[in-house]
């Protein structure tokens, strides 16, 4: 029997440093490192942000744009390396309500090769004031919920510092 390749989920608010950690996470794994970008640059501030995040990450990964078949491309690279999926906020909205998580979470049981994803926390904010975007927030909190279940390792990114959820760090001075 083939052991399932280690699953972690990064959570964390709008520029609380998730995807720097996501990255050190990523970089502990002696293997080639595939990063799964889910953006897409549809106006010139998004594109900027993109460049951003690529030139911060450096030399040394192969970069897929895949903004819709997630689980596809999971299943396409699985046994290439360590992948880095950023994000799945983007990728469910990208999706449009069709987000279909229960095949992304099927995929991720079956994956060889370690995934790091990334994810905003979104349930910590107003409640914001009209039925469509109430129903992005609680799906998305679902997803994560989701995730988190099958995950071996769950972190969140507060204001650039990473607190450890699952499994629960062993004492406060645990390093990441």
């Amino acid at each position: 029997m083939t052991q399932r390749g280690h699953i972690t989920l990064v959570t964390g608010g709008a520029r609380s440093g998730k995807s720097a950690l996501a990255e050190r996470l990523v970089l502990r794994h002696a293997m080639p490192r595939i990063y799964i970008a889910t953006a897409q640059a549809r106006d010139a501030e998004m594109g900027e942000r993109i460049k951003a995040h690529q030139q911060d990450r450096g030399q040394g990964w192969r970069t897929i744009e895949e903004p819709l078949d997630l689980a596809g491309t999971l299943r396409a690279t699985d046994g290439q390396g360590v992948r880095l999926v950023d994000c799945l906020t983007l990728w469910m909205s990208n999706c449009m309500g069709s987000a279909d998580i229960g095949a992304l979470t099927v995929t991720l049981r079956q994956q060889c090769c370690p995934v790091v994803l990334v994810s905003n926390e979104l349930g910590q904010g107003i409640v914001p004031d009209n039925a469509l975007a109430r129903r992005f927030r609680d799906d998305h909190g679902r997803m994560n919920q989701a995730v988190a279940a099958l995950a071996d390792q769950v972190w969140m990114a507060v204001s650039g510092m990473p607190l450890r959820l699952k499994p629960m760090a062993e004492s406060p001075d645990d390093p990441i």
